[in-house]
């Protein structure tokens, strides 16, 4: 009888912990989709419609770019058009409409890079640059943040190199912006890719907050021409895509100068070299069959031959700024001289301020790194509108 009673009692005992164990384990672990924790069950209750399929207890993380499409709508006159909101969009990638899930109207603040190249024969107009760049900030309005880039000579062992150089990171403070203005150097190459690609990775290397989420340029007051880079303008291209960022280009006619300067001699103190990266890129563009010693010396080319080389990269500049500009949903302004850049930042300006944002998840998944076009409509108006926009994105890669 003493057995059989230890017996129950040690049964009882077993049975209470065994019931105790599970009530305290969770059903199953979470997992997080698009940055939320639910359980199987949860998402069972919550409907949990277009999940991927998993396995029990696994713990999943989808990373969704959002993607950022700055616009500028018009009237048939040209007036911007305010005051629409994000039932008057119609937004469509590779075919396939999309959800506007951010919404920026146009007095939301804007965040600005500001690229000011001071290099060949601007070297000696910076006092027009600086004023010119001040009053492009002084027309912003108070939220907006503003960065600058700007190109210096870099001394190093063998002979001075042209740089990119951040006077500024993004920051409201008009003092200290008027102060890296006040600083803008010179250069005697320009480094104008790898400007580009500067702004990308640093000035907008964070993502940006709530607020200003797809409202992000580039302002640029350069000719165009790169001479020095180690980038090129395709990676360039790319990486301002990826970061949404409109391209904004007030293109500075330096060709006569330049082209003036070519044609002395090379024993001419105001004599103007090609440097050896823009005859070789000239090769590789337009001549890529041809031997690169046949494009070694400058001096030994005749004057009509650096002349057709200099009027080919104007020529490519001018179509690389156009493309950026109309892919990114920016613009680009002429400026004759510097003295008319004032103008042209005004005008700048004035088009920001006129900027929507919307920002979408795309339907398509796949992180494959190819390129998708967006197509931007506006509905509901009775009037015929016109519409400015990015032409699309490269997906990122795994």
């Amino acid at each position: 009888m003493s057995i059989l009673v230890k017996s129950c009692l040690l049964l009882i005992v077993v049975t209470a912990v065994a019931a105790q164990q599970i009530t305290q384990q969770p059903s199953q672990r979470p997992r997080r989709v698009n940055g939320s924790e639910q359980t199987t069950e949860a998402k069972k209750t919550s409907g949990g419609s277009g999940s991927e399929e998993v396995d029990e207890g696994d713990v999943v993380r989808v990373d969704t770019q959002l993607v950022s499409v700055p616009a500028v709508v018009t009237d048939g006159s040209g007036r911007p058009v305010s005051g629409l909101k994000p039932e008057n969009f119609r937004l469509i990638e590779d075919g396939q409409p999309q959800t506007i899930t951010n919404f920026g109207t146009t007095e939301t603040p804007f965040e600005i890079a500001l690229l000011l190249d001071t290099s060949g024969s601007t070297r000696d107009d910076v006092a027009l640059i600086r004023a010119a760049a001040n009053s492009f900030i002084e027309a912003l309005r108070p939220g907006d943040r503003v960065g600058i880039v700007a190109f210096n000579t870099a001394p190093t062992s063998d002979k001075p190199i042209a740089a990119v150089e951040v006077l500024s990171a993004l920051t409201d403070n008009r003092e200290s912006l008027r102060g890296a203005i006040e600083n803008l150097g010179s250069s005697q190459g320009t480094p104008y890719y790898d400007a580009l690609e500067r702004v990308a990775d640093s000035i907008f290397r964070d993502a940006p907050s709530e607020d200003v989420r797809g409202r992000r340029a580039i302002v640029a007051l350069t000719d165009g021409v790169d001479s020095s880079s180690n980038s090129d303008f395709a990676t360039a291209r790319v990486k301002l895509s990826r970061a949404g960022v409109a391209c904004y280009f007030i293109q500075v006619n330096t060709e006569d100068f330049v082209e003036d300067r070519l044609m002395k001699d090379c024993n001419d103190d105001g004599q103007l070299a090609l440097s050896q990266k823009q005859i070789q890129r000239y090769r590789e563009l337009f001549f890529p069959k041809a031997k690169s010693e046949n494009f070694d010396s400058f001096c030994q080319m005749g004057p009509f031959e650096r002349m057709s080389i200099s009027r080919e990269l104007y020529n490519l500049a001018r179509r690389e700024m156009n493309e950026l500009a109309r892919a990114s949903g920016g613009r680009s302004f002429a400026a004759a001289t510097l003295a008319d850049a004032r103008a042209a930042f005004a005008r700048v300006a004035a088009d920001i301020g006129t900027l929507y944002s919307l920002g979408y998840y795309p339907t398509n998944k796949a992180r494959d790194g190819k390129f998708r076009s967006i197509k931007l409509e506006v509905k509901g108006l009775k009037d015929k509108t016109q519409i400015r926009a990015r032409d699309g994105y490269y997906a990122p890669k795994q």
